[in-house]
C-alpha cells in the first residue's frame, strides 16, 4: 500500500506534466506554482480575416469500457472534434441537445457535451516558471480555458478601452494569476495590466523575423463525411457501454495514449504544428485542468450574444483607430 507521502509525490508529479506539441510553442501556464503570476502579451491572429485575436476549439470526449478483444483493457477515451468549430451540424450535439430537457438525462448530456478552449498567441513577458526547453521563436501559443477567457473577453466589453489590447504601441499585458479554490487551480484573479506598454525592440524584431501564427492552422483537421459517420457510430457505441472497436474505427480515431497514424487520435488537442493529417499530439495532462465544459441547463444552441457583442466592441475599437 502506498504511503501518504508517495501519493502526494505522485500527484505533484502528475500536476507538473506538460503537453507535447512538436514545436514546443505551447506555454504551459497551468504549471506555474500556486500564488505565482505569469505576465503575457497577446498578439493578433496571423489571419487578417479573423475578427478576434483568438480562435475557439471545441472537442468531445467519448468514453469506452475498454478496447474490444483486449481482456486486460481498462476504460479508454477517444477525443473528437465538434463540427460546430466549422459552423456545421455536430452529430453528437444534435443527439445530446434534447437530453437537457429531461432531468434524468442531464448528467449524461454533460458527459458528452463539447468542451471549449481558446487558442491565443503572444509573448511570455515575465514568469518564474522555468521550462526545461524553450523554443527559438519567442512567440508562444496559449491554450486558455473559459475562466481566463471570460476575463479577457469582458475587458473588451468595457467601453472605456480605446485600443485593442494587442496593439503594438498602446496594448496591454495580461497577468495570469494562479491560486486555488476547493482543491482546484483557480485563475479568477487574473487581470489586465492597468498601464499600456509598447512592445520592446526584441518583441518587435521577433514578429518581423518569425511572423504571426495563423491560429486556424492549429485546430484539429476537419473530419470528412466518412469520419463524421464514424464519430456518430462511436458516440452511439459509447452511450451503449460498448468497448472501442479498433478494427472498425482505429484507422480514423484512436483512444488517448494509443497513438498511430489514423486520421485523428484521441489524444489530439489541436495544438500541434499543422500537418496534412490530423495533429498527432500526446496529452500528458488532464485537459479538464485547461478546458471547461460548456453546459447550459436548457437545450443549448450554437453561438451566443456575448460573442457577438465582443465582435461589436472590437469593430468599434478598430473603427476608432482608422478615424
Amino acid at each position: 500500500m502506498a504511503t501518504l507521502a508517495e501519493i502526494r509525490a505522485k500527484l505533484q508529479a502528475s500536476s507538473q506534466q506538460t503537453i507535447s506539441t512538436g514545436d514546443n510553442a505551447i506555454y504551459p501556464h497551468w504549471n506555474i506554482a500556486e500564488g505565482q503570476t505569469a505576465t503575457v502579451r497577446f498578439l493578433p491572429d496571423g489571419n487578417p480575416n479573423n475578427t478576434f485575436f483568438w480562435i475557439e476549439r471545441a472537442m468531445i470526449k467519448l468514453p469506452f469500457a475498454g478496447v474490444k478483444g483486449d481482456t486486460n483493457s481498462k476504460p479508454v477515451t477517444v477525443q473528437v472534434p465538434c463540427m460546430e468549430m466549422w459552423g456545421e451540424t455536430c452529430p453528437v450535439l444534435t443527439e445530446v441537445r434534447p437530453w437537457f430537457k429531461d432531468k434524468s438525462l442531464e448528467d449524461m448530456g454533460r458527459k458528452y457535451w463539447k468542451k471549449k478552449s481558446y487558442l491565443f498567441q503572444g509573448f511570455v513577458v515575465d514568469s518564474k516558471y522555468q521550462e526545461d526547453k524553450t523554443p527559438e521563436n519567442p512567440i508562444r501559443r496559449f491554450i486558455i480555458g473559459s475562466q481566463i477567457f471570460n476575463i479577457v473577453k469582458n475587458a473588451l466589453m468595457d467601453s472605456e478601452i480605446e485600443e485593442l489590447p494587442t496593439d503594438y504601441v498602446r496594448g496591454l499585458d495580461f497577468k495570469i494569476i494562479k491560486t486555488s479554490k476547493g482543491g482546484y487551480a483557480d485563475y479568477s484573479t487574473s487581470n489586465w495590466a492597468r498601464r499600456e506598454r509598447a512592445l520592446s525592440d526584441a518583441e518587435t524584431a521577433a514578429i518581423q523575423q518569425y511572423g504571426l501564427f495563423k491560429l486556424e492552422d492549429f485546430l484539429p483537421k476537419k473530419p470528412t463525411e466518412v469520419e463524421i459517420k464514424v464519430i456518430k457510430e462511436m458516440f452511439e457505441a459509447s452511450v451503449d457501454g460498448e468497448a472501442f472497436d479498433m478494427e472498425r474505427w482505429g484507422q480514423y480515431f484512436k483512444p488517448a495514449g494509443m497513438g498511430g497514424s489514423g486520421a485523428a487520435t484521441g489524444s489530439t488537442t489541436g495544438a500541434s504544428a499543422p500537418t496534412t493529417s490530423a495533429p498527432a499530439v500526446d496529452v500528458d495532462v488532464d485537459e479538464d485542468a485547461i478546458v471547461e465544459i460548456q453546459t447550459p441547463t436548457t437545450a443549448p444552441a450554437a453561438g451566443g450574444d456575448a460573442g457577438n457583442r465582443a465582435a461589436d466592441i472590437i469593430s468599434m475599437i478598430r473603427a476608432r483607430q482608422k478615424a
